[in-house]
C-alpha cells in the first residue's frame, strides 16, 4: 500500500492527536497476545501514517511480537504512546509484512521520524497495524 493510499476503513484523528503521534514522544508500548493468551508488551519505536491509517513497527521475524502475530493471523494489537499525563492508544489488526517494498517503506518512514535508518538485521520485517480505534487523554 502506498503511503498516499487511504484504507476505506481508516480512522480519522484530531490535529492534536496527529501532532502527538508524530511529535517528540518517540517510544510506545506495543501489546500482542502470546499463543497462551497472555499479553506481551514491548517498548518500540513506530511510525504513524495518517493517510493510510497504519502504524508501523520495524522488527525481525523471530521477535516475540512477530511470532505472536504469525501464530494468530488477524489478531488485535495495541500501541500506546505516553508522555506525562498525555497518551494515545492505537488499536487494530497487526500483520507481519515481509514484502521488500513495504519493509523498505517502513524503513524510510522510520528514518524520517527518528533521523537515522533502523537496524538491518537478517529477517527484518515490518508490522503494519491497520488502526480502527483510537483512544486518547489530553492529546
Amino acid at each position: 500500500m502506498s503511503p498516499s493510499m487511504q484504507r476505506p476503513d481508516a480512522v480519522t484523528v484530531s490535529d492534536s492527536v496527529e501532532a502527538f503521534l508524530t511529535g517528540t514522544a518517540l517510544v510506545a508500548a506495543f501489546t500482542t497476545l502470546r499463543p497462551d493468551g497472555a499479553p506481551h508488551v514491548a517498548p518500540v519505536r513506530f511510525t504513524w501514517d495518517v493517510t493510510a491509517g497504519l502504524a508501523r513497527v520495524m522488527t525481525v521475524s523471530t521477535s516475540r511480537k512477530a511470532r505472536n502475530l504469525l501464530a494468530s493471523p488477524g489478531s488485535r494489537v495495541a500501541l500506546c504512546q505516553v508522555d506525562g499525563f498525555r497518551w494515545v492508544t492505537l488499536e487494530g489488526t497487526g500483520t507481519v509484512v515481509t514484502d521488500p517494498e513495504r519493509v523498505a517503506l517502513g524503513a524510510r518512514l522510520y528514518a524520517r521520524r527518528y533521523w537515522s535508518a533502523p537496524p538491518t538485521p537478517a529477517g527484518r520485517v515490518v508490522i503494519e497495524i491497520a488502526v480502527d480505534r483510537v483512544l486518547s487523554l489530553n492529546a
